[in-house]
């Protein structure tokens, strides 16, 4: 069993904190990427069904979300919380700060670059990105080393550290291809950059950290640890299976990256679900549905792309089976995580400096978060839609949707930051008034 409760990870953990101004900022940026996504997403819609790839504004839609988004967020989540779980502080927090300065920026110009077809500022902004993604890799693999404790969590982030190693290897060839144009055969290294960055890097760190992250936010008891290796197995055999099938053009190959596919996210979906019913928390709110729903995007997308396999009519199955994947699974998990990661991680900064708390409940603006989840799930619903119609008024009406949720969820961010910074510059008789006006959440 893994020692996952919250008490459990929790004791202690304020000596482990980083300064808030590494994480937060690292969330703060996925905040703003988050809203320059949906915003891409809008003025390229027309582009959005015909999308094979090529630089333009989809492009650099995708990128965004995927770097600018998951990756922020990955980032920020495992410098902050992994020292938590594996009981090992971090150290110097410099290495971690330094990594979000190479990285951010270097997103802006991957994505600008990509927008424009401008091949410089693409490979500056890839060489920057990679740059910082190396620290990051580096710094876990550290931390890492030393989880004994939570051996199933480290297997799943050496796995995906495994794979973003080779992603970062084909992204950096990708883009020079569109100065040079040498690659043979783009299309199979493009659909295993795909692979790689879907299910390999960020598919591999959402089942790890959710084995922890879950149990902690919902204060449920220890997960069993057999099943999470079985889920570990399970996804890394679908990764192999489908890089192979991406590389060599073999269909048939695609089949059992399905049924490992289906069978790790099964593993996953049983352990959550079993997390959720030992909780302590009875009222786990929106951040929860955003989880669940998450959940049930990925087994559904990957019954839909079988579908499509056998034969049955999936208009513009690629670009769809994409879109869900990367905004209906990933982005909805990772809003629903930094949803309880923001106001958690600032009450526990506000109470490591005081030794008063804020309530999670002082510092989380329940209406932005209301229409985050609201125009999310609809803009979710109209772009695929739209995809699937090849209607590209819908594709605009779910873009315009999903722009108007991530404002709302940019709110929420720098509203949590606001009132952290409020409450650590407020004068030592006015801290924990507002904690006593809260309600527990």
């Amino acid at each position: 069993m893994m020692p996952a409760n919250g008490a459990g990870f929790l004791g202690g953990a304020r000596d482990r904190l980083l300064p808030v101004s590494v994480p937060f900022r690292y969330f703060l940026a996925a905040s703003l990427f988050h809203v320059a996504a949906w915003a891409v997403l809008l003025a390229g819609a027309a582009d959005l069904t015909g999308f094979a790839g090529g630089p333009g504004l989809i492009l650099a839609a995708v990128h965004l979300t995927t770097l600018g988004v998951l990756a922020m967020s990955a980032m920020g989540a495992a410098f902050q919380l992994l020292p938590v779980v594996t009981r090992r502080a971090m150290g110097a927090p410099w290495p971690a700060a330094a990594a979000f300065w190479v990285f951010a920026p270097g997103v802006a110009l991957l994505t600008w670059g990509m927008g424009r077809a401008a091949t410089g500022l693409m490979l500056a902004g890839s060489a920057l990105s990679i740059a910082g993604l190396a620290i990051f890799a580096l710094l876990t693999l550290r931390n890492l080393a030393r989880a004994g404790a939570v051996a199933v969590v480290a297997g799943h982030g050496w796995a995906a550290l495994a794979a973003l190693a080779v992603l970062a290897g084909l992204g950096a060839t990708l883009v020079a291809d569109f100065a040079g144009g040498f690659l043979p055969d783009r299309a199979g290294l493009a659909g295993l950059h795909a692979v790689l960055g879907i299910f390999g890097f960020m598919g591999l760190l959402v089942a790890g950290f959710s084995l922890v992250l879950i149990p902690m936010f919902a204060l449920s008891r220890s997960l069993p640890t057999a099943p999470g290796w079985a889920g570990l197995a399970a996804g890394v055999s679908g990764v192999g299976f489908a890089a192979a099938a991406a590389l060599s053009g073999m269909p048939a190959l695609w089949w059992p990256a399905l049924g490992a596919g289906l069978l790790a996210a099964g593993i996953h979906l049983a352990l959550m679900q079993l997390s959720e019913r030992r909780a302590m928390r009875r009222r786990l709110g929106l951040p929860f549905a955003l989880l669940r729903a998450a959940r049930w995007a990925l087994v559904a997308t990957l019954m839909l792309a079988g579908a499509g396999w056998l034969g049955a009519p999936v208009p513009n199955a690629p670009v769809l089976i994409g879109f869900l994947l990367i905004a209906g699974w990933l982005l909805t998990f990772l809003m629903g995580v930094l949803s309880r990661i923001l106001p958690f991680l600032a009450s526990m900064h506000a109470s490591g400096r005081t030794g008063l708390p804020l309530l999670m409940s002082d510092l989380t603006c329940e209406p932005c978060l209301r229409l985050h989840a609201g125009a999310h799930f609809a803009g979710l619903a109209a772009v695929a839609t739209g995809i699937v119609a090849d209607q590209t008024p819908l594709i605009r009406l779910g873009a315009t949707l999903g722009l108007a949720g991530a404002l709302g969820f940019a709110a929420f961010a720098f509203n949590v930051a606001l009132q952290l910074w409020k409450f650590r510059h407020a004068k030592p008789a006015q801290r924990g008034k507002p904690a006593q006006k809260g309600r527990p959440t």
